[in-house]
């Protein structure tokens, strides 16, 4: 049975007759040595940095220890690494990576360590609008929200021919009595209800929502931000709105009819509805019971509502019977019948939408976007905004350097795992920092490959035009 030698030494018995002790005495030692990717990838698309400029900070700077920037970086890379709470950075502050990341081995006074603690970084989550006596640091939404659209824009070397923005609410439970706290009867808890607009695996929108909202609330003032935006920039790009039913809103069709911009929503089903689709339906769910296997075909047709909908629009139906019992499923889209069939439609254009719920798992489980736990929404807007950065950083790792290799479709959780969560022994001197890592890592071979990449995208963002 092992047992405790000493207070700094722990025996673990022999191994081949020779003593197995441990001792957290191995001086600067970083369990996050892969992290140097993620500082890489920031070099690549200057993340950071241009997210610091979103902040005003109107502190003395004689009496500034930690930078906007260093406060912002580290915020982000901590998240990244899986560090969600703030109380965790009064013993990251002292990590040799978090200070090689932050470009700053040592504070300036005595009493300080290079990295800001939980006090400076909540002051940091707290920041409001306008500069206060006592918040000195106040943040720009708007620069925030635009920011998120320029990466995803700068993310193609060239114009894509057709975008599909997925649009989707979800849940995040509230466990505290938090501004617009409200309680949500469809996800059974206290919640907020946040709404994502995601482009692939591209994030463009995370916008922090009370969940006594309608699920599209705010969704056309989003989307007219994000065309005319990307418009400016690909004006020849085709753009296609993609949702669930609690989008399917005539403000939001009738804006994009206007504008040039299709759309494929669900549509939720009502008696009228299904009575359209009444003999394939009968059809199917003869098919199904003789057959016992699901059986579906798909029609197209005019429909409109009786008061809400403003003009006849096209709907797809899937008439579909499940172990004899019918499943009928409908979508309203603006994409004629003569360039989207309506099995097509269905079945690969608009199902793929589902691949969204992904993304969104990896936004809250795997860079803790949930974490809303301070008592203002604008405080809790800007903790979803800064996971919203760590997954864009992530992103931009996936993307850039581990494109062709087994991580390429990897979630940001495994690549966490895998490739930043790597133990090494740090070594500073006059002329450099070694980053001693464990030569049996597994993932030795993609993380080299990564750095190369990473390394040659920032040098050439660096290089003049």
């Amino acid at each position: 049975m092992p047992t405790e030698c000493s207070a700094e030494c722990f025996d673990f018995g022999t191994v081949e007759g020779r003593g197995v002790e441990a001792a957290f005495d191995a001086g600067l030692v970083t369990s996050d040595a892969g992290a140097l990717l993620l500082g890489a990838a920031d070099r690549a698309i200057n993340l950071v940095g241009r997210f610091a400029g979103c902040f005003h900070d109107e502190r003395r700077a004689e009496y500034i220890e930690h930078e906007v920037a260093t406060l912002v970086g580290q915020r982000v890379f901590a998240i990244a690494l899986g560090y969600e709470d703030l109380n965790d950075h009064d013993e990251l502050r002292h990590d040799p990576m978090m200070a090689v990341l932050a470009g700053k081995l040592e504070a300036r006074r005595e009493d300080c360590a290079p990295v800001a603690g939980k006090s400076t970084l909540n002051r940091l989550e707290l920041s409001r609008l306008e500069p206060t006596r006592y918040h000195r640091i106040s943040h720009n939404p708007v620069a925030i929200k635009g920011l998120l659209v320029d990466l995803f824009l700068e993310a193609h070397k060239r114009a894509p021919t057709e975008i599909i923005l997925d649009l989707d609410a979800t849940d995040d439970p509230l466990h505290g009595e938090q501004e617009g706290r409200f309680f949500h009867g469809y996800y059974d808890c206290y919640c907020y209800l946040p709404l994502y607009v995601f482009c692939g695996r591209h994030l463009l929108v995370a916008r922090l929502r009370r969940a006594d909202r309608d699920a599209a609330d705010g969704a056309l003032e989003e989307v007219t931000r994000l065309v005319a935006r990307i418009r400016a920039r690909w004006p020849r790009t085709r753009i296609l709105l993609r949702a669930d039913s609690g989008f399917a809103r005539d403000d939001i069709m009738t804006w994009c009819e206007a504008n040039s911009v299709d759309f494929v929503f669900g549509l939720a089903r009502n008696e009228r509805l299904v009575a359209e689709i009444e003999t394939e339906l009968e059809r199917a769910i003869t098919k199904s019971r003789r057959t016992g296997k699901p059986e579906r075909s798909f029609k197209s047709f005019m429909w409109m509502t009786r008061t809400t909908w403003s003009r006849r629009r096209r709907v797809v139906a899937k008439a579909e019977a499940t172990q004899g019992e019918a499943n009928p499923r409908f979508v309203v889209t603006s994409l004629m019948r003569a360039e989207c069939k309506a099995r097509y439609l269905y079945a690969k254009v608009y199902c793929a939408r589902g691949d969204m719920e992904n993304r969104i798992k990896e936004c809250q489980l795997d860079l803790y976007a949930d974490r809303t736990s301070t008592a203002t929404m604008r405080g809790n807007q800007l903790r979803l905004w800064f996971a919203s950065m760590a997954y864009v950083l992530l992103c931009a790792l996936r993307r850039i350097g581990l494109h062709h290799t087994h991580f390429a479709k990897a979630t940001c959780g495994t690549i966490r795992l895998k490739l930043l969560k790597i133990g090494a022994l740090v070594r500073i001197s006059v002329r450099r920092i070694k980053v001693a890592m464990a030569s049996g890592c597994p993932a030795a071979q993609a993380w080299g490959l990564a750095a190369s990449r990473l390394a040659a995208a920032a040098n050439a963002r660096a290089s003049p035009i």
